[in-house]
């Protein structure tokens, strides 16, 4: 990976419109046999989530290129204080449950296209958006049949908290939590 000419960039909620064809493009590409096999992996139903991500409160995008080229991103938004952790399917501690508008940042996606795994443009993109972040910890979701992107997120300091379904038609992933520490 040659650093001069690696580009990340930041986008907001408002950028949304501009890069929407980018994280769609990266998307199909990562998901493509999933989503022959899950609809709830296909390209619409993810289409469909991100736009809802970038409706909610301070959603924002790290997104990296490579001369031109779309590499991967990784986007969230803020949790409010309304929120409920549906879906929840272990039980966890009440006050790790308690919401208020800053403490809790949903990171829902750190995407990578298959020739850039491996050289820490997870890792770049992980911290570059977390580094926009006002909230005091980050939750990610992960597939349990994947235990070495599980170990990765563990060595980048999240801590299982329990098993989650975030959608009726979803997987159940293994739930992540990780303080900002600001």
């Amino acid at each position: 990976m040659d650093a001069a000419t690696l580009t990340v960039s930041y986008y907001t909620a408002a950028d949304l419109p501009a890069i929407e064809d980018k994280l769609v493009a990266v998307y199909a590409e990562v998901y493509s046999a999933e989503a022959a096999t899950d609809p709830f992996f296909t390209v619409d139903r993810d289409t469909e989530r991100l736009r809802a991500h970038a409706s909610a409160p301070r959603w924002g995008c790290a997104f990296v290129d490579v001369e031109g080229r779309p590499v991967g991103y990784a986007y969230g938004f803020a949790r409010t204080a309304a929120y409920h952790w549906h879906g929840l399917v272990t039980d966890a501690p009440a006050d790790q449950l308690a919401e208020t508008d800053t403490r809790t940042f949903a990171l829902c996606e750190v995407m990578v296209r298959d020739p850039w795994r491996g050289t820490g443009i997870a890792r770049l993109l992980h911290d570059e958006l977390l580094s926009h972040r006002i909230e005091e910890r980050s939750h990610l979701l992960v597939e349990p049949d994947h235990p070495k992107v599980r170990a990765l997120y563990e060595r980048w300091g999240y801590q299982w908290m329990g098993v989650m379904q975030p959608y009726t038609d979803a997987p159940r992933y293994d739930s992540l939590l990780r303080p900002l520490g600001h």
